[in-house]
């Protein structure tokens, strides 16, 4: 069956508007509005979040990569582990970046994306990926 080339951009644009249509994630009480203001853990407002990040870590499992940014704001680094996973890093504590050298490695949450952008898990810890 044939269909009209109208139905089909319709179908294609209308696909586009679905996926795109991320929200902010629940945050339980988190303070979003500090932690996006603490960039890199400089200002020492994100480490108050520790207890309740740790509590609802689970529940952002399976969230897409947009969700994330949307209601952490931009991550502090992201890295590449190889083709079919990346990791967003959202620093806690102060990281190399606030112009002090830390005397130990910062603790930070560690969000482990799949290959179709999708947390497959969530880590709080000071090691590296």
């Amino acid at each position: 069956m044939k269909y009209p080339c109208s139905f089909l951009i319709f179908t294609f644009l209308y696909t586009i508007y679905l996926s795109s249509c991320t929200s902010k994630l629940d945050a339980g009480n988190m303070d979003l509005e500090a932690w996006k203001k603490d960039r890199n853990g400089c200002l020492g407002l994100r480490i108050k979040d520790v207890e309740e990040l740790q509590r609802i870590k689970n529940t952002f499992l399976a969230s897409y990569n947009q969700e994330i940014i949307k209601t952490f704001g931009r991550p502090d680094r992201v890295e590449l582990v190889d083709k079919s996973q990346s990791f967003f890093i959202y620093f806690l504590e102060p990281s190399d970046k606030c112009g002090v050298k830390p005397e130990k490695e910062p603790l930070k949450v560690l969000f482990r994306l799949n290959a179709i952008s999708k947390v497959s898990e969530v880590t709080i810890t000071s090691l590296n990926p």
